[in-house]
């Protein structure tokens, strides 16, 4: 039995009009919620802060005035360079938190490798793509090492290594290394 294509119950038009009155009423909402922020604002700072009566003081009142003005700034910078370094503080903490919180729950995951066997000639041409029509034998220039030229190279010699140090210290035994450098390729 073929499977019914179901059509949505919503259509397209009908689901952009309430896109849209949504948005609508968001911004509504964020504008009124922007103004009530205003006004609290305005209502605290005229409960805080008296306003000013400057006139008909003298110059001494005056001074007197900026003085404590003065001061009550200060204190406020205080409290507010205070702030600022707790906030600074908490910030660098939870930052490292989310890293802990991360590597505890192991969210990187290396995944399981395969081994791929592919040829010089197709990893090139997957590079290169079509521009490859050489082929090229890698293990043609790969020198050929024996076995046994390798342990009879490696002398074996057990003696104190103090005499060794003492032996190639100074300009001698630069010679002596630069000599038994030179004498294996010489053969």
């Amino acid at each position: 039995m073929p499977e019914v294509e179901r059509k949505p119950k919503i259509t397209a038009s009908r689901k952009l009009l309430l896109k849209s009155l949504m948005l609508a009423k968001a911004k509504e909402c964020w504008e009124q919620e922007h103004e009530e922020r205003e006004a609290e604002k305005a209502r605290y700072l005229t409960e805080r802060i008296p306003t000013l009566q400057t006139r008909g003081l003298s110059l001494s009142a005056l001074q007197d005035l900026c003085r404590d003005l003065h001061a009550k700034v200060e204190v406020v910078d205080e409290e507010r360079y205070d702030i600022e370094a707790k906030c600074l503080h908490n910030t660098r903490e939870i930052k490292d938190l989310k890293l802990k919180v991360l590597d505890l729950r192991g969210k990187f995951k290396r995944p399981p490798l395969r081994r791929v066997r592919v040829s010089a000639d197709a990893m090139l041409r997957a590079l290169l793509g079509s521009k490859h029509k050489v082929s090229m034998d890698l293990r043609a220039n790969l020198k050929s090492v024996k076995k046994e030229d390798t342990e009879k190279e490696r002398p074996v010699e057990v003696g104190d290594w103090r005499k060794n140090v003492e032996a190639m210290s100074g300009m001698e035994g630069r010679k002596k290394m630069f000599d038994a450098a030179k004498s294996p390729t010489s053969q």
